[in-house]
């Protein structure tokens, strides 16, 4: 059995408090093919015989580059250890079974066969393939592939003896396990999507079945093993058998097209097995499949029997030994010593649940062990074993660092021990990482504290300390302003005397034509506004630090006239509101021009209507500034409101009209006694000559009353209305 295997690891587990040695070891490179299958492959209920190495009994009792044993304590890898079939060392050969499922040439490989006796009705074993063709010839001519063929009473397939093959893609057609069948879905190194499409149409979706996880595993440091670059997951081989027959398996694994690039099947150790109640252990952490910590970790158990005797109900007897004590270290998992499959159920999960019980007791075991009769009358064993240890003592320990000169930054960083990587940091200055960066916040000591959390979430925390020691700084900048519109500001430094180590220089960097000018002195004089630098640097440090040079500000111009519009001759006073200047310039718009020094009020008449521009211009140094107003002047409205007129053609008094003077638009109406209208019109100069709207029938003698309304020049309304006495004789 494989847990076998995970009880041989949990010693070298243990030897590091919880850390452990990740890689792929060749535990055996000198085993022959037959000690292969006898002491690593054959799990229970399978008695083999008649092993050869590609056709030969003799070559299957001698050491064959392309058979090793290998052990593995990385627990991303889901195989704990076994038996590696590769292509690389091994000899060219010839299989017709392996022909058949490529298109292409096989060249060199390994073949394992061996007769078989099964206890039980079923057989099963785990496997995973890998290769280094992945990273760049998939789907191309170089699909290199494996077969596990098995043939004897009641098996009736294509292959020799009437074999067939059971290393096939899950849940498909018979389709061979290879290159081009199991990749990550998409071409490479100038493959072609037909030559994957060939082998199966479903292809693509195989991708599931594929994963570049172990990559890293396969290339530990030192080791003589292939890097692969890609691999299956771990997958199943199976096939119903019958009690006590004899029948026969070829292991075979081949290159195709070329001998180049190594391939490689890895066989779980003892899962060749026929009838087995196998037991499987998964942590809930990614980090072992061995191990739990008190508080951290759960693990489930699962009892799985073959699929072959899903229709019957199946009883197990189960035991739980090891060094943990049931109730204190887990709690029960099980009722009773039995485990019950009902018809079609084919798995059991139990959980094991350690308990933090904060006593110091180093590493317990739970070994598990269940028993069942085949179908052939044998009885099988299975074993699981798991491993307990105390919440782990972490230590974390961070930098402490010294610094002369103020950085925005400096690094910093921690290291976390005898926890479960991986681990999070997280700094007091809100920054994450082993390693970051702190800043000095003054002179003297900056402490920042940072907590690492391993993967089961135990948290430990240390200090680390920035001690700044820097003398050198900047006691102070003046400037002077410059006058408005003039390049005549000076900017002044001064650095703290007692720091200096060495003969400090300075410079100061700032505006300057077509570019930043610059000037090695303490005193920048002479320069206009803006943003001034200032450095000093002696024989340790270099300080910065900035000042705005200002800058008198221009005189803004502003005044109020009053009034601001009126009838000819029309007096207007003008308030000065501007900002104080040297010299104030006043253009009336009349041709009367003023320049005064001061912000008295100006006076000025205007004695023809018109519309006039008043114009103010301060001036301070260099700097001006313009402001202007408009002055309306119209002339006063005039008009007649008669209230007889006699149009009788006499040339005396022949029309009514108001005889309307500096009016710029009238509307008037003249109704009769009774209501109804006889004239109306929008011309300022009507003439109304007695008759209905000037052109109709002449009005008889009497009363009119009339109304209109009249703007003036300035836009002011007036209305008015009269009543008119229409006399004919």
């Amino acid at each position: 059995m494989k847990n076998w295997i995970l009880l041989l690891l949990s010693a070298f587990a243990f030897s590091s408090a919880g850390t452990f040695a990740q890689q792929l070891n060749l535990v055996q490179p000198t085993m022959t093919p037959l000690q292969a299958v006898e002491n690593v492959l054959l799990g229970a209920g399978i008695n083999a015989f008649n092993i050869t190495y590609n056709g030969s009994a003799a070559l299957a009792n001698q050491v064959q580059q392309g058979v090793k044993r290998f052990k593995n304590t990385d627990p991303n890898f889901p195989i704990s250890g076994g038996v590696l079939m590769h292509t690389s060392g091994a000899p060219n050969i010839s299989d017709p079974d392996l022909a058949m499922i490529t298109p292409n040439p096989i060249t060199n490989g390994s073949i394992i066969e061996f007769d078989f006796v099964p206890s039980g009705d079923t057989l099963s074993f785990n496997y995973i393939f890998s290769s280094t063709e992945y990273s760049g010839f998939t789907c191309s001519n170089y699909n290199d592939v494996f077969g596990f063929f098995i043939s004897g009473p009641g098996i009736n397939g294509p292959f020799s003896n009437n074999g067939i093959n059971i290393a096939t893609v899950p849940g498909s057609n018979n389709i061979p396990v290879g290159i081009n069948s199991v990749n990550s879905g998409s071409p490479t190194g100038g493959g072609s999507a037909s030559n994957c499409a060939a082998i199966d149409p479903n292809w693509q979706a195989n991708s599931v079945f594929f994963t570049l996880t172990h990559n890293t595993i396969y290339t530990a440091a030192g080791q003589p093993m292939s890097s692969y670059n890609g691999s299956t997951v771990l997958l199943p081989a199976n096939s119903n058998l019958s009690c006590s027959d004899t029948f026969h398996i070829k292991l075979a694994i081949s290159n195709c097209f070329d001998t180049g690039l190594d391939s490689g099947v890895f066989l779980e150790a003892n899962s060749f097995s026929s009838n087995l109640i196998d037991i499987s252990i998964q942590t809930s952490a990614d980090y072992s499949d061995t191990l739990l910590i008190e508080g951290c970790m759960e693990a489930t158990v699962a009892f799985t029997r073959p699929s072959t005797n899903l229709n019957d109900t199946l009883v197990i007897d189960i035991q739980v030994g090891g060094t943990a004590d049931t109730l204190t270290d887990y709690p029960v998992f099980a009722p009773g010593d039995s485990l019950i499959f009902l018809p079609g159920v084919d798995t059991i999960f139990v959980t094991i649940s350690p308990i933090d019980d904060g006593v110091a007791e180093g590493p317990e075991s739970i070994i598990i062990s269940a028993y069942s009769i085949t179908v052939c009358g044998d009885t099988v064993y299975s074993y699981g074993t798991i491993w307990i240890d105390d919440k782990p003592n972490t230590t974390t320990i961070a930098s402490d660092t010294t610094i002369l000169c103020a950085n925005d930054s400096v690094p910093v960083w921690a290291t976390t021990e005898n926890g479960f990587p991986p681990y999070t940091y997280n700094w007091s200055n809100g920054t994450t990482g082993a390693n970051s960066f702190a800043a000095a916040t003054s002179n003297g000591p900056t402490t920042y504290i940072v907590t690492a959390t391993d993967d089961c979430g135990f948290e430990s925390s240390d200090t680390t300390t920035i001690i700044l020691n820097q003398t050198l700084k900047i006691d102070s900048l003046i400037q002077n302003p410059a006058d408005c519109g003039v390049d005549n500001g000076y900017v002044v430094g001064f650095g703290h005397v007692p720091g200096y180590t060495g003969t400090p220089k300075f410079k100061w960097t700032g505006p300057g034509t077509g570019g930043t000018a610059f000037t090695n002195a303490s005193v920048w004089s002479d320069k206009p506004t803006g943003w001034y630098y200032f450095s000093i640097t002696d024989d340790v440090c270099s300080v910065l630090d900035s000042i705005f040079l200002e800058q008198d500000p221009p005189p803004t111009a502003d005044f109020d006239a009053d009034p601001a519009f009126g009838f000819a001759p029309l007096d207007v006073t003008f308030t000065n509101n501007s900002d104080p200047a040297t010299t104030y310039y006043w253009d009336f718009g009349n041709g009367e021009t003023a320049t005064v020094g001061s912000l008295n009020d100006q006076n000025t008449t205007y004695f023809e209507e018109g519309v006039y521009t008043v114009t103010l211009v301060t001036e301070k140094g260099e700097c001006t500034d313009e402001t202007a107003r408009k002055i309306i002047v119209t002339l006063p409205l005039g008009y007649e409101m008669p209230n007889v007129f006699t149009p009788n053609g006499d040339g005396q008094n022949d029309f009514f009209t108001l005889n309307a003077e500096n009016a710029q638009s009238l509307e008037i109406v003249i109704l009769n006694r009774w209501g109804n209208k006889v004239f109306e019109s929008t011309d300022v100069n009507f003439m109304w000559n007695g008759k209905v709207n000037n052109s109709g029938a002449e009005c008889s003698d009497g009363t009119y009353f009339y109304k209109f309304e009249i703007v003036d020049l300035s836009g002011v309304k007036k209305e008015e209305h009269g009543f008119v006495q229409l006399v004919n004789d």
